[in-house]
């Protein structure tokens, strides 16, 4: 059998427990055609880049399986039937991840962080705090010693 990495992305407006059930139903229906779903995960509610079928964000849920061609094909026909699934891509890999996917591991590294890290890190380096900064023009101007070119 081949293996397939699925990622499917439900409606904004959809809760969390249909976006669920919605994984449940499409894991069965992989297993009942001969096919097992060694992996389900839920991203999250992520923002799209661009806007699909009046959405701005949506449900993203991956699905690792391990399956015939017809099971996976039938399962794209079902996503393509359901109105609260917007997009989905199925891609045939050479071998399915064991652990986490990068996208849980990255999210799970950005929790980790402090909450000043998460902001915008040390984007101004050693620049003091705004109140200790002097105002412009409040600066003193620093004596020239002379004209270039002349001597004293």
């Amino acid at each position: 059998m081949a293996l397939y990495e699925n990622v499917f992305i439900a409606r904004q407006d959809v809760p969390v427990t249909q976006v669920e059930a919605l994984t449940t139903q499409y894991a069965e229906l992989v297993t009942s055609l001969g096919g097992t779903v060694s992996k389900k995960e839920y991203w999250g509610l992520r923002s799209l880049t661009y806007r699909i079928k009046k959405n701005r964000k949506g449900h993203y849920t991956l699905l690792n399986i391990d399956g015939p061609p017809a099971a996976v094909k039938e399962l794209e026909r079902t996503m393509s039937i359901n109105e609260d699934i917007i997009r989905y891509l199925t891609v045939r890999v050479d071998e399915l991840e064991e652990g986490p996917s990068a996208i849980m591991l990255r999210s799970a590294e950005k929790a980790d962080r402090p909450m000043g890290d998460r902001d915008r890190g040390d984007r101004w380096g050693d620049r003091p705090p705004r109140r200790e900064r002097s105002r412009f023009g409040d600066e003193a101007v620093p004596a020239v010693a002379g004209v270039p070119g002349e001597e004293e």
